[in-house]
């Protein structure tokens, strides 16, 4: 029942593309460890809803995406179906391990996302700024925002899905960084939080 209600909270049109990748996890999953066997039995509450819930977030005049650790996708792939979804946007995922930045390759290909996969570290992409960077158990908040510096601009924002120690990690990151926060409750986790960040500078 609970994935059956998780399914009904994406968007109808999206429901076959989220059923492809879900398809592909688990056969990807049998021969390399994507995401740990309990989890992959809970893939639309615990990853797909999880990941799709940033979207309730996402300004209408975002066109760029930056996602840090990919791994399976978790919110990367999500956020390349939703772009596909609304006609608008594009996704970098950035994921260092080559397996699954192969994994990643072939779910874009398969579901014909606007998508690309930056397979290294993230330091060693070339810094510009993206409208949108989003990240789900990447790092902790200080070193999070030193890899994301490089890629903020004026007008961008970060969307990040943190856990319980979300309130610690934000006092941590504010004795180098200034910033503006929003704290919303997560759908999937009573102690999940969505971090919304803007205007990153540094401290002096």
């Amino acid at each position: 029942m609970q994935n059956q209600q998780s399914k009904i909270c994406v968007p109808r049109g999206t429901l076959p593309i989220f059923e492809v990748w879900e398809g592909l996890l688990r056969r990807w999953n049998e021969r390399i460890n994507l995401v740990s066997p309990g989890a992959m039995d809970d893939f639309w509450g615990r990853h797909a809803l999880d990941s799709w819930q940033l979207w309730d977030f996402v300004p209408e005049t975002t066109q760029t995406i930056l996602d840090f650790g990919s791994g399976a996708g978790f919110p990367g792939i999500a956020m390349a179906i939703g772009c596909q979804h609304t006609g608008r946007g594009h996704v970098t995922l950035i994921e260092s391990a080559g397996k699954k930045a192969n994994f990643l390759r072939t779910v874009i290909r398969e579901l014909d996302l606007p998508a690309t996969v930056w397979a290294d570290r993230a330091e060693k992409l070339p810094p510009k700024p993206y409208d949108l960077i989003t990240a789900r158990a990447f790092a902790p908040l200080p070193r999070l925002l030193n890899y994301a510096q490089p890629f903020w601009g004026d007008d961008t924002i970060a969307l990040l899905l943190k856990g319980q120690n979300a309130d610690e990690e934000l006092t941590q990151a504010e004795k180098a960084w200034k910033f503006d926060v929003e704290k919303f409750a997560s759908r999937t986790d009573e102690t999940g939080i969505i971090l919304k960040l803007s205007s990153l500078s540094a401290r002096s």
